[in-house]
């Protein structure tokens, strides 16, 4: 459903988020590390996601990835959707087809608008700050 890069982005997003909420600074080669992705990938998710403003990146020794406590409570999934694979998870095709449409739908149309929208609405609800309060750290894990 989603990117490569946008299911590595999400990853390392809640990565991050959760690092954060403990004042952790966090390195890309930990963030690689925990979220089981190529560092030079997982760099240039990093960078799209600071361009933007969706977190921070300090530099130096003491350096690393962040994301503001205040920032955590307004920044949505829908937000990093957004940056790295656009909105074509709400329009595209269930099969990727072109040319779906109500009016020339594919045989996954009409059940696939509804799992779209439903999708829709948990990313445009869902914060990191909830996302990160709502974790059961001791079970929770981004690795396959």
């Amino acid at each position: 459903m989603f990117s490569k890069a946008c299911e590595y982005g999400l990853r390392a997003i809640i990565y991050i988020a959760q690092q954060s909420a403990q004042e952790v600074k966090v390195s890309l080669v930990h963030i690689s590390e925990a979220i089981n992705s190529p560092q030079a990938f997982t760099a240039k998710i990093l960078q799209q996601l600071t361009r933007n403003n969706i977190i921070k990146s300090i530099k130096g020794p003491y350096g690393g990835f962040v994301i503001e406590n205040d920032k955590m409570k307004s920044i949505k999934l829908s937000d990093v959707v957004k940056v790295l694979d656009g909105d074509t998870i709400y329009t595209g095709c269930g099969l990727g087809l072109s040319e779906c449409n109500e009016n020339s739908p594919c045989p996954l149309h009409f059940k696939f608008v509804e799992i779209r929208s439903k999708l829709r609405s948990m990313l445009e609800t869902t914060t990191l700050k909830t996302l990160v309060e709502d974790m059961d750290t001791e079970h929770f894990f981004l690795k396959r």
